[in-house]
């Protein structure tokens, strides 16, 4: 659950200084766009016309992810209207098919984490945070989508979804 967290703070502080992941939805990536940059991060398949964030580039090192060791996450992006306290992120975490996390969090408490603080202004930002990624993540495929709306309720933030797979040429995946 940490690494979860750490990871929606971050990538949180990357949608709302320059980005965001999943809601009560099933993930189909129909269509998705790829985010700028190196990640795996696309655009949901919504509008994205009317959007406060425009993402420039989000970049992971290393990219994909690897368990045990540091996550490092730079994003920039342009804010086009005020991010107030009341913002919120509605995240699902999927491994596989089992929904692991379906939750909504504010998100101005999730950017904290990343050295951010309401309201984020108008205007150019970038982040760069580092996160620990533990070593006991199960191998398998995680999908991740995150809708990011204003205090509204309505006014979309931003929209990300990401597939990552950790594991997979392991040593002791192959072993029966």
């Amino acid at each position: 659950m940490k690494f979860s967290t750490a990871c929606v703070a971050a990538l949180s502080a990357s949608v709302a200084s320059a980005g965001s992941w999943f809601s009560s939805q099933d993930v189909v990536a129909k269509e998705a766009q790829k985010v700028p940059g190196e990640s795996p991060l696309e655009f949901c398949d919504t509008d994205h016309s009317k959007d406060i964030i425009k993402i420039e580039s989000v970049d992971l090192s290393p990219n994909p992810p690897e368990t045990g060791s540091e996550l490092v996450i730079e994003a920039t992006g342009t804010v086009y209207e005020t991010i107030t306290e009341g913002a919120t992120v509605n995240l699902v975490v999927k491994y596989g098919l089992i929904r692991l996390i379906s939750t909504t969090a504010d998100l101005c408490e999730q950017i904290e984490n990343v050295d951010l603080k309401c309201p984020i202004e108008k205007g150019v930002l970038s982040i760069t945070k580092s996160v620990e990624i533990p070593k006991e993540v199960p191998p398998g495929t995680y999908n991740v989508y995150a809708e990011v709306v204003n205090a509204d309720g309505e006014t979309p933030i931003t929209c990300l979804q990401a597939t990552v797979k950790f594991g997979g040429n392991s040593k002791s995946e192959i072993e029966l």
